[in-house]
């Protein structure tokens, strides 16, 4: 049976991790955007845009997810009391366009596991940030590539507690942003109890709770949504000073905490890599306290690979059609 739309957009797993976004009217978060300077104490808008840069991977000239033997990243899902559900995934990100005036970026992604088995899915990102995304899906069942329409913000993403606008699609400009100011995180991360530590199929041995950024100095930053009777009111994120690594967000609804999701990240500390956002997940954590839905994307070291001599030909209808069932 042919896949439908609606489960392509509902199991799409690390589907597009790098949209754009304009920093207002006039100008865009992009690979230009420079790290603050010594001694400067960045405003609320700053710190948003310094975290949408690490979120997006704009340190590095390409960076992959992707598989090594058998082991690849993996996007967990538990409903209350409920079996797991796993997605396998690899996912190739290419920034480097800087001989194409057109081209911000371009995101593949190849699906390993469940019923997006062989699927593949290429997102293009254009420098007019009033031009769509294309997002261009490889059917194995027909051997076929085919258009869909960009996903809403308030969609599921790979059927998780993580929404697309939580993942890739929103912009620093769809809130409004108020630092409430700095202080030592004081708990871990979240992570599924059951699971932590133990082997599981794909990802290898999962992690354990991480505690390694204890006492690491953040700013509170809390965000206000611009849209009206959105699924919340406001986020506040715990960002480190020094990384704009966002470790936790707490999402509230008419006062109510209603959704967190926690952020294990690595920093690509090399001589090739000085800048402080040059960072890679380690593992997400999501929890929606409405439900008790919890999901966990994990990404293992191994995995992990940036600025590669691959070249931008990969990031082409071609590599689609290639892909195997």
């Amino acid at each position: 049976m042919p896949i439908s739309t609606t489960s392509i957009i509902a199991h799409s797993f690390f589907l597009a991790l790098v949209s754009l976004a304009a920093l207002d009217s006039q100008a865009a978060v992009g690979r230009e955007l420079a790290y603050p300077a010594e001694g400067a104490i960045p405003d609320a808008d700053e710190i948003a845009r310094q975290v949408y840069f690490a979120n997006h991977f704009y340190a590095f000239r390409n960076f992959s997810i992707k598989r090594r033997g058998r082991t690849m990243s993996v996007l967990i899902n538990r409903a209350r009391e409920g079996n797991e559900l796993a997605t396998a995934v690899e996912r190739h990100l290419n920034n480097n366009y800087n001989t194409d005036e057109t081209l911000q970026s371009r995101d593949l992604a190849i699906f390993h596991s469940g019923k997006m088995r062989g699927t593949g899915m290429l997102v293009t990102e254009y420098m007019d940030d009033q031009k769509n995304k294309d997002y261009m899906v490889w059917l194995p069942s027909l051997r076929k590539i085919r258009r869909f329409s960009q996903p809403r913000q308030d969609d599921a993403w790979g059927g998780s507690v993580f929404t697309f606008g939580d993942v890739t699609l929103r912009k620093p400009e769809d809130e409004t942003h108020e630092l409430i100011g700095k202080k030592p995180l004081r708990t871990c991360l979240g992570i599924m109890t059951n699971l932590e530590g133990k082997h599981y199929r794909y990802a290898g041995k999962l992690p354990e709770r991480s505690c390694r950024h204890l006492n690491k100095e953040v700013y509170g930053l809390k965000s206000t949504t611009r849209f009206k009777n959105w699924w919340y009111d406001y986020r506040i994120s715990y960002v480190d000073t020094k990384s704009f690594a966002d470790y936790r967000t707490l999402y509230f609804k008419n006062g109510e905490l209603i959704k967190i999701i926690d952020r294990d990240w690595g920093l690509v500390n090399t001589e090739e890599e000085g800048d402080p956002r040059a960072l890679f997940w380690k593992y997400w954590y999501g929890l929606d306290l409405r439900t008790g839905h919890e999901s966990l994307a994990v990404i293992p070291k191994k995995v992990v690979e940036y600025n590669s001599n691959r070249r931008n030909s990969f990031w082409t209808e071609k590599t689609l059609r290639k892909i195997k069932r």
